[in-house]
């Protein structure tokens, strides 16, 4: 039989699965997500085969696999996390090392109790379970749990034992073939967005359950409106953080429930107690550790001072337990972090940790990340939604979503992380952090620091007490956090602060419009009064959306100007103002094919708008959204 094989960047499709043995070739690159997923799909007896490049020159070898998380247009060497991967190898006894050229043996595994597969009934654990569940009152469960502890074995046969019928939904009907295979043929199965579309446009036949496998992988905002159309809902995810959102979906999205019961099974079924694989894993991807300094718990060392310095990766080699605190305490506090991250934190350049102590406590850490000093001419291809480089999250942004085209050039610093220890949170440890960059920033060239939160009240609150002023609002809901994006600025140079002023009078100028599509209440000063005539920054973005590849979002409030001052039709663009948030309407009512020809329409009424309201400024700013047009005089 031909054996399956998948790219890594196919590896998600496995959660869910069962396979008896699997070859992992990382010798170009190590892909720790996709490792973590094959592992966790073997059953009791395999064998996994990591391939690796040689031993010795494996740290100082370009990995394939950095493209994805370094922000660097090249393959880079991952010294730090290849060391410590090795370290972790070497230090297991279980672990056979074979080099290519030597005679290989075999290590023999410790004994352990004999495992018995399961026969279908189930499992002490499980069967606890299935009687609180087949008894449960309205509301949302939780069933979290390592991979291999049976949780869709368990989903299934709680739908096999409903008489009032169930419904499942997974981000594939791959990763819930387990759930399907134990609840029987006739259980429906739906996409998650298909089944939300149904629940909002049709009524929902009365069900018993919910059942919605591999959670994690779906955005928070799906979760939370699927949630309400049925009176239970039972979810199932692990929470190692390779599987999306991650430990965000306990951190952020269970919390924000008015009722969930969190449900646990820790027996595994697929291997026995203590696996070696399992193990191993555990200790190199660090997926075990939990946030347990007990001195961070003293109240005498509450009272000490916060000392915050900087700590640098390769030191961590030689004393591990300050890399597993640091990246314990960031797994505690924040719903994105994940494998990719511990080896963005050990190898990625322009990476700088800065942690927070009182006494030897371990009390709190801030994650930074350089940014921007892109050239004008990649900058203004970034404005103009021709080019997306890897990294510059908030930089490129305020070009592409803010219409400030030389945002990238400046050089910026971008919080990736915070985390404090929750109880000594409101103690002005966070703000210390954020000071402590602040104060040095400028001996480096910075021009501004930055954030990207999901807006909410009182975490806007924290931001702007640390000196940081709102410039953007996205117009869609963030899938980990549910919230909308928004992005902050604290200036450093005074092209810091020119640009922190602007950002921040667009964001109040146009807020009126936006509300429309992004319904938050924001405490922003707006303008008194409107401009009778299209400023040139507006003229510049009209611009770069009728006759370059700039989005409608970050066009929508200069458009609603532009409609004020056309005697145009314009029949596309004022349904568009008119169904704000059923842009698609248009699709139909104009017969075009789909929201590229729609898209398109917006562009080309766009183009006639501005060139009735003045050809010559039209022609100008045309020429200027070019490439290097930036380089011509207006």
């Amino acid at each position: 039989m031909q054996p399956d094989s998948i790219p890594f960047s196919k590896a998600r499709r496995l959660l869910g699965q069962e396979y008896q043995h699997a070859v992992f070739d990382a010798r170009s690159g190590l892909d720790v997500e996709a490792l973590a997923i094959v592992a966790g799909t073997l059953r009791a007896g395999s064998w996994l085969l990591l391939l690796v490049p040689p031993w010795h020159a494996w740290a100082q070898q370009p990995d394939a696999d950095s493209l994805r998380w370094s922000g660097q247009s090249q393959e880079i060497a991952t010294p730090n996390f290849i060391t410590h991967f090795q370290q972790q190898l070497l230090a297991d006894d279980e672990v056979t090392l074979w080099r290519q050229g030597e005679e290989g043996a075999i290590k023999p595994l410790t004994p352990r109790a004999l495992w018995q597969p399961v026969n279908g009934d189930p499992t002490p654990q499980q069967q606890a379970l299935l009687t609180r569940l087949r008894d449960a009152a309205p509301g949302v469960y939780v069933i979290t749990a390592a991979r291999g502890r049976g949780k869709s074995t368990l989903a299934g046969m709680l739908a096999a034992q409903c008489t009032g019928g169930c419904w499942v939904t997974s981000p594939s009907r791959e990763t819930a073939a387990q759930l399907l295979h134990c609840g029987g043929a006739e259980l429906p199965f739906w996409s998650p967005d298909a089944l939300l579309a149904h629940c909002q446009s049709s009524s929902v036949p009365p069900l018993d359950w919910l059942l919605i496998d591999e959670a994690a992988a779906i955005p928070a905002s799906v979760l939370q409106a699927l949630v309400s159309h049925f009176p239970r809902v039972l979810m199932l995810t692990t929470v190692q953080g390779y599987e999306g959102t991650g430990r965000g979906f306990l951190l952020k999205f269970c919390a924000s429930l008015p009722r969930c019961d969190m449900l646990t099974l820790d027996q595994p079924l697929r291997w026995v107690a203590d696996d070696p694989l399992e193990r191993f894993l555990d200790d190199a991807l660090l997926f075990r550790d939990t946030f347990t300094d007990v001195d961070a718990l003293n109240p005498a060392t509450a009272r000490l001072p916060a000392v915050v310095t900087k700590r640098l990766a390769p030191a961590w080699l030689s004393e591990s337990a300050g890399l597993h605190r640091y990246y314990a305490l960031l797994c505690s506090a924040h719903y994105r972090t994940s494998p990719l991250d511990l080896r963005r934190l050990l190898d990625a350049p322009s990476m700088h940790l800065y942690g927070a102590q009182r006494g030897e406590a371990v009390c709190g850490v801030a994650w930074w990340v350089d940014e921007g000093d892109l050239s004008p001419a990649l900058a203004h291809e970034v404005w103009a939604g021709r080019r997306r480089p890897h990294g510059n999250l908030v930089a490129q942004s305020l070009a592409a979503h803010g219409d400030e085209w030389q945002a990238p050039c400046l050089r910026s610093r971008r919080i990736s992380r915070i985390a404090v220890v929750a109880e000594q949170r409101r103690s002005g440890i966070g703000h210390a952090l954020i000071a402590a960059q602040r104060d040095t920033a400028s001996d480096d060239g910075i021009d501004f620091l930055s954030v990207s939160f999901g807006y909410q009240p009182e975490l806007w609150a924290f931001w702007q007490a640390c000196g940081f002023r709102l410039v953007r609002i996205g117009s869609h809901r963030e899938a980990s956090s549910g919230c909308y994006s928004a992005m902050a600025i604290l200036p450093i140079s005074e092209e810091g602060r020119q640009l922190a002023t602007r950002a921040e009078w667009r964001l109040a100028q146009e807020w009126p419009a936006l509300r429309r599509i992004i319904p938050l209440a924001l405490p922003l000063q707006l303008p008194m009064t409107e401009l009778s005539i299209l400023e040139d920054a507006e003229w510049r973005s009209l611009a770069g959306f009728a006759f370059a590849q700039r989005g409608m979002e970050p066009t929508f409030a200069t458009l609603t100007r532009l409609l004020g001052r056309s005697g145009l039709p314009l029949p596309a663009l004022r349904m568009l103002n008119a169904y704000p948030h059923d842009p698609e309407r248009g699709v139909t009512v104009f017969s075009l094919s789909g929201k590229k020809a729609l898209l398109q329409r917006w562009r080309d009424e766009t183009a006639q708008a501005l060139a009735e309201l003045d050809a010559a400024v039209c022609a100008r700013w045309q020429r200027w959204t070019q490439p290097d047009g930036f380089r011509l005089n207006k």
